[in-house]
């Protein structure tokens, strides 16, 4: 095995263990899902509004996870999620959650 083929070999074990737990999550997510969507898709006029309670509460679930792995410094928070931090203060505002330390 010469020296450029080991360089790349760490790399694909790594994607494919990335690969294998991706799809883990997603599975256990998708099933998560659809209990949710049996409880929720319930309206009251027939038009269902499903996506987006889901996602809102995916998306605030998230924001309070961030806000608590960064010790609720907001700048942090927003770089865990990948986003700006002006766009994490404005989502917070939406979602209604303020940036207290939550119990």
């Amino acid at each position: 095995m010469s020296i450029k083929s080991r360089k790349y070999d760490k790399p694909a074990a790594l994607s494919d263990v990335h690969e294998t737990c991706h799809a883990a999550v997603e599975e256990i997510l998708e099933k998560n899902l659809d209990n949710l969507a049996t409880i929720l898709a319930v309206s009251d006029n027939g038009k269902s509004k499903l996506h987006e309670e889901v996602m809102a509460m995916v998306e605030k679930g998230l924001f309070k996870i961030a806000l608590r792995r960064s010790s609720y410094v907001k700048s942090t928070a927003a770089a865990y999620l990948g986003i700006n931090r002006n766009t994490f203060t404005d989502k917070m505002a939406k979602l209604g959650i303020e940036c207290e330390k939550m119990k």
